[in-house]
């Protein structure tokens, strides 16, 4: 159980992992799961386990950027997004902590029982994948505070995310799994783009580089655009891979990726912001959706 302050009931801890990031964990594993049903090689048990590790991951990795940001001083009470645990005072620094070793030591555990069936290569790609969460905010050289936040996710719930989870019920990597792992962290790195922006100022002012901070606001607007669109076009280059025209569902969400783009390029107020943010993930959720469906109507 995590370890609760006095009088704080469980929704604290709901809200300090974020729900509306968590399909950047839920996305890759499922479609994953249906490319190895496309290839007659879905494991079902073997997917759940992976998506319960990628779930603890991704609520670890927040928990850590919940405990370090206050720790560095980047969530203040001049803070404009959505409340944090620890700056909010609703946790303690000591008891989030724990939270996240908690939370990392699960996903350790469970990601066990991958490595027992998937060979032990999967081991340091597991404690890679944890180590990065820590290190997305935490450590000598935090990740997010140095540009490479959108790296990390683009990787490893991306293109580690996708890859592993197919190779663990599969046994071996389909080419197809490098356009739909490279689509989906392209998207879940706009959910980073969009929380950078709103969060732009006091990021600056607390030594926090993220890209949109090193190189501004336009830039963030066209790499949020850009990922979109490779994204989208990731479904026709599925054609290339003997894939037929369901694939190409998700250029149904066209127009959608175009009024992202746009909200973001004109949006001022932190309100805005945060509704953006949980329109990208709904975003990526149908993409998902659609090109899950692509992959099964079109092989």
């Amino acid at each position: 159980m995590f370890p609760l302050r006095h009088g704080v009931a469980w929704p604290v801890w709901v809200e300090a992992a974020r729900p509306s990031t968590l399909p950047a964990a839920v996305i890759p594993v499922l479609l994953a799961t249906v490319l190895a049903a496309v290839h007659h090689s879905a494991d079902f048990p073997k997917a759940a386990v992976c998506l319960g590790f990628a779930l603890l991951v991704q609520i670890g990795t927040n928990f850590a950027n919940d405990y370090f940001d206050f720790i560095k001083g980047a969530d203040t009470s001049r803070r404009v997004g959505p409340r944090r645990a620890v700056a909010a005072g609703l946790v303690t620094p000591d008891q989030m902590r724990r939270a996240i070793w908690l939370a990392f030591g699960a996903a350790f555990l469970l990601g066990l029982l991958l490595v027992r069936d998937g060979g032990w290569w999967l081991l340091p790609v597991g404690l890679l994948s944890i180590a990065s969460g820590l290190a997305y905010t935490g450590g000598p050289w935090p990740l997010g505070y140095n540009g490479l936040g959108d790296i990390f996710v683009f990787a490893f719930f991306g293109l580690v995310a996708v890859g592993a989870t197919f190779y663990v019920q599969a046994g071996y990597l389909a080419p197809a799994a490098l356009p739909v792992g490279a689509a989906v962290g392209l998207l879940a790195a706009n959910i980073l783009v969009v929380n950078n922006y709103r969060d732009a100022e006091t990021d600056a002012t607390a030594g926090k580089r993220t890209l949109v901070v090193r190189y501004g606001k336009k830039f963030a607007v066209w790499q949020y655009a850009l990922s979109a669109l490779v994204a989208l076009l990731a479904a026709p280059a599925l054609l290339l891979s003997g894939y037929r025209g369901p694939v190409l569902l998700p250029l149904l969400l066209t127009p959608w990726a175009v009024n992202l783009t746009r909200r973001l390029a004109v949006s001022s107020e932190p309100k805005e912001q945060i509704a953006l943010l949980a329109a990208t993930a709904r975003f990526l959720a149908a993409y998902g959706g659609l090109l899950g469906v692509g992959l099964l109507l079109g092989k």
